[in-house]
């Protein structure tokens, strides 16, 4: 049965300067630049430059020597009809008079030479058939980025049979991946590590007792060379340490992923440029934090625009037409004083809490000892500055600090904490540093195995277990002890 009633409900919500606020807070400076680009030019009340009442700088610690770029005072000439349409729904001005069937024939931007286009013209050189190029053109569409082709021979048979209407067999599709197996880079098309590097072993100078060693140690005994089991290859082929050596160093020369060497030289490959959001530097013990400019943008709302609102608000009773105006005015004026505010708010949080870090951390940014850093969580950053937990996250996130030992990430200066054998909390990143500087001047044909590395740290007074040992390591990327040996 269906009845109405009242109900009082005490509820938190986020009010959009709130959600905006976060949105920008978690973004890093190249994409707050954008993000204000599109902003200007989506609300024309919104304007580079200086209000005339804000003095230089937004505070002593922001940098002030760096360039922000030509502001320019003057102001384009606008219409406020170019605007008043903005409101409008967007079924009531879009138009349709393209049928479901038409075909769309926009063409691409073209983002560079793919690797699978570099094959492809390669088979232009080759005496083929017109089915044998069908089949090749086939193979090389499944290879992937890395070289490899990974589809089974009998799928594709299946593909070219159903999608090219080409009948044909597995075995004429594998003479014809000999064929795209030939072209270049070395080791293209293989359907395994053992094939690829057999396939660039083959095009190594003949004669050479290294590379014959070579291609019997991965033809016999791949298993034993990857599990690094050389003294059964030395005993299984009769041959001395300097010989094993030699074919190991053959080997070690090749590309495991031959699909790289040419997409690295692709220019469609993006690139990421890691601009510092904060400049840290250090005089004499004295530790200045400065934020980049570019997180501090010289924003203004128009003048224009404030007398046009006063004006249309004038004339408001007497005309519909200038209250529609009035309204979309106050509308764009109100954004851009949230977005201005807003992005001041950003500033203000991203100094509090890299002045937090800074402080916490003061004996590490003092020295640059990796083994000086402190245990710290995020809470302890929300505590100091008085912030929620997830408000710290968002600042931290794909948020870099210019040092004089590197530009480092912030996360990089979180870590959990570890009790020694006297009781005092110290840094899991002062463990990982011990056990890298261990293992890189450990004797690498015997070298410390996770039991060792767990003795070693004991020694030293710190209390920890060998699977957290091994949990370490392998958050270094560090291979166990049996795949770090060297002949």
């Amino acid at each position: 049965m269906l009845k109405q009633q009242l109900s009082q409900k005490l509820l938190q919500k986020l009010s959009p300067q709130q959600i905006q606020l976060m949105k920008l807070l978690q973004v890093p400076t190249m994409e707050l630049e954008q993000r204000i680009k599109e902003e200007i030019e989506e609300n024309p009340a919104l304007e580079e430059g200086k209000e005339d009442d804000m003095s230089d700088d937004y505070g002593d610690e922001y940098n002030e020597n760096d360039d922000l770029g030509d502001i320019s005072d003057s102001q384009e000439d606008f219409d406020i009809n170019d605007y008043l349409d903005d409101d409008l729904p967007q079924y009531k001005t879009s138009v349709s008079n393209s049928g479901p069937d038409d075909e769309d024939k926009v063409v691409p931007i073209s983002g560079g030479v793919s690797f699978h286009e570099v094959l492809k013209d390669q088979l232009m050189l080759r005496k083929m058939t017109p089915k044998e190029k069908i089949i090749a053109e086939t193979i090389i569409g499944n290879i992937d980025d890395d070289g490899y082709l990974r589809r089974e021979i009998e799928a594709m048979v299946d593909d070219l049979a159903f999608t090219q209407n080409v009948m044909t067999s597995e075995e004429e599709v594998e003479d014809v991946l000999f064929l795209v197996q030939d072209l270049e880079p070395a080791g293209v098309g293989a359907r395994d590590l053992r094939e690829c590097l057999l396939l660039q072993l083959e095009r190594k100078h003949h004669g050479n007792i290294a590379v014959y060693t070579a291609k019997k140690i991965l033809e016999k005994s791949f298993d034993e060379f990857t599990k690094k089991h050389f003294d059964k290859i030395m005993a299984k082929f009769e041959i001395t340490d300097e010989d094993l050596k030699d074919a190991v160093d053959e080997i070690t020369k090749l590309n495991p992923k031959p699909g790289n060497s040419l997409k690295e030289s692709s220019s469609s490959k993006n690139i990421q440029q890691i601009i510092p959001d904060f400049i840290l530097t250090e005089d004499e013990g004295d530790l200045s934090l400065t934020l980049n400019s570019r997180n501090a943008p010289q924003l203004k709302v128009s003048k224009s625009y404030e007398a046009m609102l006063r004006n249309y608000a004038e004339g408001a009773k007497s005309s519909k037409d200038d209250k529609e105006a009035l309204q979309f005015v106050k509308q764009k004026l109100d954004a851009a004083k949230w977005f201005i505010d807003a992005i001041y708010q950003r500033q203000q949080t991203l100094m509090f809490t890299m002045r937090a870090i800074v402080d916490y951390q003061k004996e590490y940014f003092l020295t640059g000892d990796e083994t000086n850093l402190k245990p710290m969580i995020l809470k302890d950053i929300a505590d100091i500055v008085g912030m929620d937990i997830s408000t710290i996250s968002r600042v931290a996130n794909s948020k870099y600090v210019q040092t004089p030992y590197g530009i480092m990430s912030l996360k990089y200066f979180f870590s959990e904490s570890l009790s020694t054998t006297d009781g005092e909390e110290v840094s899991t990143r002062e463990v990982k540093k011990i056990l890298e500087d261990a293992i890189e001047g450990e004797n690498k044909k015997k070298p410390l195995t996770d039991q060792k590395l767990t003795d070693l740290l004991k020694e030293k007074g710190y209390n920890i277990a060998r699977r957290t040992v091994a949990k370490y390591r392998e958050q270094l990327n560090i291979p166990v002890a049996r795949l770090r040996k060297e002949l």
